[in-house]
């Protein structure tokens, strides 16, 4: 699968633009600030319905304009596949695949499936669980149509019963009431609990084949899925917390608060893993990631790596692309700030490529094979 054409109005500093695309390596070299992530970001959205990296589409509208749209033409399987998206103020998005709405967006998630790498992954290190919540399920919504609707759901059945612990004094308080969401929402954590763990499960030997690789198996690392539902009946846990639940008045055990734990050496690695013991966990976690992808979508991810390689060494910059260079990676976009750089690594690929220069948001092809 490849992405043949892309095109973009008004999507944040870009005010149009019209690419051509090689189906193997496309770099995108410029200063910081030119433009080179916006442009992977109009392609993240085209297969995720939203931005990497801004929580509001408000966000990604170019200032002082009232619309966007991103098009992007593309190669999947043996068929050719048009994908639109289209936002306006106050009325909202679409999106259309080859000319037909879809009704739900969650229908064209996992449809292109994507992987990104980018500085910001640090988050996943250093931040709390809910970004490595996050990253559950953006992973498990690219191969699970039913997944995130059953997150929402179960987000909109938690918000409830917090509204009434926190709104509902001792005397009005319904027992009966917070049982009804009670038993919906234990039917889905369960649901999404098994999702998690089977998830979570299937990833963690092809990371840790990743990361003996790129470490020569020097040190331990594991990742763990940490869930209340791992140690019982959730129904029984929420019944046996209602007293606390409503001294704190939200809803303190679930789904919610689960976690991916992630260690070196049976420690934290956020605590004592090294900045380059790091940088290699969050590399082999999302080519882990990407295989992963590829095994049960039976399709190659795009792969985007963001303005990464000035933050690694060169030993790590060559296990990257000694990866990236076989068959088993499809089309690859990379953004860098060094034309140098982009040349030793187009070279170490020896693959079919086409480098443009992006300044101002303005973008031209500099080199092509």
């Amino acid at each position: 699968m490849h992405l043949k054409h892309l095109s973009a109005i008004n999507f944040k500093s870009f005010r149009q633009v019209e690419l051509e695309l090689n189906p193997k390596i496309n770099c995108f070299i410029g200063n910081n600030g030119q433009g080179k992530t916006n442009l992977l970001d109009a392609i993240y959205y085209l297969s995720m319905c939203k931005s990497a990296f801004n929580s509001s589409d408000r966000q990604v509208l170019r200032h002082g304009e009232q619309f966007f749209v991103i098009e992007g033409s593309y190669q999947r399987v043996s068929s050719n596949e048009d994908i639109y998206c289209g936002f306006k103020l106050d009325e909202g998005k679409i999106f259309r695949r080859n000319g037909k709405t879809y009704d739900r967006l969650a229908d064209h998630i996992g449809f292109i499936p994507i992987v990104m790498v980018s500085p910001t992954d640090s988050a996943l290190i250093d931040e709390s669980g809910e970004e490595r919540r996050k990253y559950m399920n953006g992973v498990i919504s690219q191969y699970d149509r039913v997944y995130l609707d059953e997150v929402m759901r179960y987000n909109r059945l938690q918000a409830q019963r917090n509204s009434i612990l926190k709104n509902h004094p001792h005397v009005s308080f319904s027992y009966d009431l917070l049982e009804a969401i009670d038993d919906q929402l234990v039917r889905y954590a369960q649901t999404i609990h098994a999702k998690r763990s089977s998830f979570v499960e299937q990833l963690i030997p092809i990371f840790m084949d990743y990361y003996n690789r790129v470490s020569g198996g020097e040190e331990r690392v594991s990742i763990a899925y940490r869930s209340h539902l791992n140690d019982g009946d959730f129904k029984t846990m929420l019944r046996n917390n209602i007293q606390r639940d409503r001294t704190l008045q939200f809803t303190s055990i679930g789904i919610h608060r689960d976690d991916m734990v992630l260690s070196i050496d049976g420690y934290p690695i956020r605590r004592e893993g090294s900045q380059g013991q790091q940088k290699t966990f969050l590399i082999a976690l999302k080519l882990a990631q990407f295989e992963f992808l590829s095994r049960v979508s039976g399709i190659k991810p795009l792969l985007l790596l963001d303005d990464i390689f000035d933050k690694l060494d060169m030993d790590r910059v060559g296990f990257l692309i000694n990866q990236v260079a076989h068959d088993g990676f499809g089309q690859i976009f990379i953004t860098d700030t060094s034309k140098n750089r982009l040349d030793m690594i187009l070279n170490r690929l020896n693959s079919g490529f086409r480098l443009f220069s992006i300044e101002n948001s303005e973008v031209s092809i500099i080199a092509s094979t």
